[in-house]
């Protein structure tokens, strides 16, 4: 075929209306389902339960691409950075982030995901956002990303991945199709089988997809960047918040909608910047936006990125900003930095694609 399909692009429904046009069965597409995403197979050599014709085929008329891993940077917390390669030839980063408790045993194992290559949303204290747009990326792209540190996990501290953030290179919503294609994959039974209330989709505010978020009936935990409570000042760091249909008035909208059709309450992710977001009126203005809905609000410490004008908070000024909202109520989270040595904490990600 002059053009392959390429077969992990494709959910399980997908799989098996592609055996049943290769003259299969559609149960065949369920274990091709299971070879894909469950055992995470190289290739259709591996699939020894498909009789060989059909292998042949498979091979013949679609291609298995996998991404493969280019680079692996160790943190001296224990946080492991991959840099991984597409079948396009861009890369993305990839990491890992455990959590172990006192007696050495895994408590967590989180994968922070990306969804795109770089970033259109330019925001200007994150590192991707400097990188532009490249591509997004498919269903398989995703998951491959999970199933690479799920084996990652298992061979360096004895555990399977709990947890998923997709908050690493680009804009979950921006690929919204394939985001949710993934999810559907990892929380297949078989596949990883994980709980939606394990994956957390992290957006900086469309409003319109969250609305649609709650009409699709989705049920991850969704986590806003916000980063500022006041228009002004929001719109100087994000462009998102420059559009009437996205500032903050239109997020209100949303979140109050997402809320009242799903009621799961969302997350706000603040990242704390030093005499620009860290103020009183900055506290109150955020505590009045934690009643849009039931919230957290978790602060976030900045982590330099390389040509930019911002500082972290000092530890005063964050105690203060903590106090101010816990007094109007909101329940509040601060997010200590992980990988910062190997430039893997949050906004430090990027990658040079040239």
């Amino acid at each position: 075929m002059a053009n392959k399909i390429r077969i992990k692009s494709l959910d399980r429904a997908g799989l098996e209306r592609l055996a049943v046009q290769m003259g299969q069965p559609s149960y065949r597409g369920r274990q091709l389902f299971v070879w894909l995403f469950g055992k995470w197979v190289s290739s259709f050599d591996e699939m020894r339960n498909l009789p060989a014709a059909f292998r042949s085929q498979l091979a013949a008329e679609t291609t298995l691409d996998t991404i493969v891993e280019s680079l692996t940077q160790r943190s001296s917390d224990g946080t492991i950075k991959s840099l991984m390669t597409l079948p396009s030839g861009l890369r993305v980063e990839t990491v890992l982030i455990p959590e172990i408790d006192e007696h050495g045993k895994s408590k967590r194992m989180t994968v922070c995901v990306s969804s795109q290559v770089g970033c259109a949303m330019g925001c200007t204290f994150c590192a991707t956002g400097k990188m532009g747009f490249e591509q997004n990326l498919s269903v398989g792209e995703i998951v491959d990303q999970v199933l690479h540190m799920d084996g990652v996990a298992r061979q360096e501290y004895d555990a399977h991945v709990s947890n998923i953030v997709f908050m690493g290179m680009g804009e979950p919503l921006m690929n919204y199709a394939n985001v949710i294609g993934a999810i559907d994959v990892i929380t297949h039974a078989d596949s990883l089988n994980l709980s939606q209330k394990r994956i957390t989709v992290s957006t900086v505010g469309l409003a319109k997809r969250i609305r649609q978020l709650a009409d699709d009936g989705t049920r991850f935990n969704l986590a806003i960047s916000l980063h500022s409570p006041i228009d002004e000042k929001r719109s100087s760091i994000m462009p998102v918040n420059r559009s009437a249909g996205t500032d903050l008035k239109a997020l209100g909208v949303a979140v109050r909608y997402y809320y009242k059709i799903v009621a799961r309450p969302v997350t706000y992710e603040y990242c704390m910047l030093s005499g620009f977001n860290d103020t009183t009126a900055d506290a109150d203005a955020l505590a009045r936006i934690a009643s849009w809905a039931p919230c957290k609000v978790n602060l976030i410490m900045y982590n330099k990125v390389e040509g930019s004008e911002f500082a972290p908070t000092s530890n005063a000024d964050l105690d203060r900003f903590i106090r101010i909202l816990v007094r109007r109520g909101v329940r509040v989270t601060v997010r200590r930095s992980r990988g910062q040595d190997i430039s893997a904490a949050c906004g430090q990600l990027i990658v040079e694609n040239a």
